[in-house]
């Protein structure tokens, strides 16, 4: 399961209900996007060396952007970004989970709704 940037601030915060859904789960993966925006969000460089371990005691695969997922994120910015305000990293997280042929796990799916060939697992903290 691809697994969205707020499920792993929730998970990194310490939340119960992101640790249940994250560990229950035997493929963890994130998109490079949103390896990303953890690091960006980090405080400091020690806090991002802490989420990068806590990332990899998790298990979690780092899925790269390829040619593909980037073709079908602009497709998607083009059909759904003025529709439904899908954002640039949504959109490549959002191919990313349909091109690896997995479903996305995130508390923001009203990021995805226009999307519905991406099947959405919805968090709730």
């Amino acid at each position: 399961m691809l697994f969205d940037t707020d499920v792993l601030i929730w998970l990194f915060r310490g939340n119960a209900r992101s640790a249940e859904v994250v560990g229950g789960e035997a493929e963890r993966q994130i998109s490079i996007v949103t390896y990303m925006e953890l690091i960006q969000g980090a405080r400091d460089k020690p806090e991002a060396r802490t989420l990068r371990s806590f990332l990899g005691e998790y298990g979690f695969t780092l899925l790269p952007l390829t040619e593909n997922i980037g073709h079908r994120a602009a497709i998607y910015i083009d059909e759904y970004s003025f529709v439904s305000g899908l954002r640039m990293a949504d959109a490549l997280v959002a191919a990313t989970a349909l091109e690896n042929r997995t479903a996305l796990c995130t508390g923001d799916h009203r990021h995805y709704r226009a999307l519905q060939e991406i099947k959405i697992i919805r968090f709730k903290p």
